[in-house]
This record gives C-alpha cells, structure tokens and sequence, in this order.
C-alpha cells in the first residue's frame, strides 16, 4: 500500500511517500521539508493556538521515522529547504537527491551583513545559506548525495512496485543555476545575477511522477503553469 502525508507545514511544501506492507514500513521518501517556520516570515501573527502546523521534522518524530531512504528538494526556496535542519535531527537519509549540492567546505554565506545588495538578492543568499548550514550542521546524516543534472528525465526503480520518474524544467536552466550557485559560494556577489535566480528558481523545481499498481502520482514542486501547458505527459490520478 502507498500512503502519501501532505504535511501541514504552513506556508510551504513537505511531502512523506511511505510503501507500507502488512503494517510495515518497506520504503520511505520525504520530497520537500517546509519551511523553518510555521508562521510566513513576512507576517509575523502569532500562530492561532488552534493550528495544525507542524514542521516536518515532528511529522516524522511523531511517526517513529528515524531514517529515510530518500530525501528529495524540488528546489531551493525557504518553504521547501527551510526545515531541513529539523528533519535531518529527526531522521538520517540513505540518499539526498537535489540538482544542486553546496560545495564542500563552503561557509556561512551571511546575507543580512553589509553586503548593499537589495531584498530579493538577500533572499536568494538566506535561501541558500539556511539550505547549506543544515547540512554542514548535521554532518553524517546523510549518507549519500546525488545531484540531479537536469538535462533529461530520469527513472529510479524505488522498490518492486514503486517507480519514480523525476522530470526536470529547461535543461539551460540547471547548468546557470550551479553557475549562480557555486559564484555566491566563492563570495561573489553579483546582484543582477542573485535578483534574476531568485524569480527564476521555481520553474527549475523538478518534478516528480510516481507509478504505483497502475496509478499515476505527479509531485510538481513549484513549477509554473506554462510548463504543465507545454507537456505531453498523460493525465495522473493524483
């Protein structure tokens, strides 16, 4: 049996893939991980005492998860890489799967310091910035990375009856993001550059198309709608 948790973060996207037999857990797959807070972060309300947010690191405490077999990120903005930090306290991951990996040894990348650069490129830095603290801060957690290249649809055999086909956007877009990336990581900062990716990082999200006994399952991350009319792919179930 699959059984899909859309996790009630708030203001952003985790999802929890679970293949369940008799009971027990055969595979588990978290796409996504919320964002790092249950609140937007540009409305600072208290949280109403009645909500069901819950980051997606005590979704997966609460369902005695302690280790995933895939951990997948769409794409690199708060609401979906800010609770990484959490899940990766809350569970190991055999796999992260992602089309861009932080260098190694990189360091903080301080987007609030006096650096003159306007809101929206300091966004792409905090993004990314929280995206690569959380792995440096949980060192081990994850046991293997894979970075996604972006320029072809790729299937993984996940277990027997599980398949995923991941579908990635414009295959020009993954080469400049490592480009934009990997400068920001070097301490560049170009500022038209940082402005331009941070519109521009949701229709590189990759997607995902689950088949499961003969059902269709598409997972699309935040890629837009002209994408979606450009494609030819066959109707899904879910």
């Amino acid at each position: 049996m699959l059984v899909l948790d859309f996790i009630n973060v708030g203001n952003g996207d985790s999802i929890l893939v679970q293949e369940l037999e008799k009971g027990e857990r055969r595979f588990s797959m978290l796409v996504d991980c919320g964002h790092d807070n249950l609140l937007r972060d540009d409305h600072p309300a208290p949280l109403d005492p009645r909500s069901r947010r819950i980051y997606a690191g005590d979704f997966l405490k609460k369902q005695g998860i302690e280790r995933l077999d895939l951990l997948l990120a769409t794409h690199f903005h708060r609401d979906h890489i800010g609770g990484l930090g959490r899940v990766l306290e809350a569970a190991e991951a055999d796999r992260f799967l992602a089309a861009y990996i932080p260098p190694e040894g990189n360091g903080p990348l301080d987007p609030d310091g006096d650096n003159g650069l306007p809101g929206a490129a300091r966004n792409l830095l905090r993004c990314l910035d929280i995206y690569a603290s959380a792995l440096r801060d949980h060192p081990g957690r994850v046991k293997e990375f894979a970075e996604v290249s972006g320029d072809r649809p790729e299937t993984l055999r996940l277990t027997e009856e599980l398949t995923m086909e991941i579908l990635p956007g414009e295959p020009s877009l993954y080469p400049r993001q490592r480009e934009v990336f990997d400068a920001a990581f070097r301490g560049e900062r170009n500022r038209y550059d940082l402005m331009r990716w941070t519109k521009a990082m949701n229709i590189s999200s990759l997607r995902q198309r689950l088949h499961y006994h003969g059902k269709e399952i598409v997972l699309g991350g935040d890629m837009y709608c002209a994408v979606w009319d450009n494609d030819t792919l066959t109707p899904c179930d879910i």
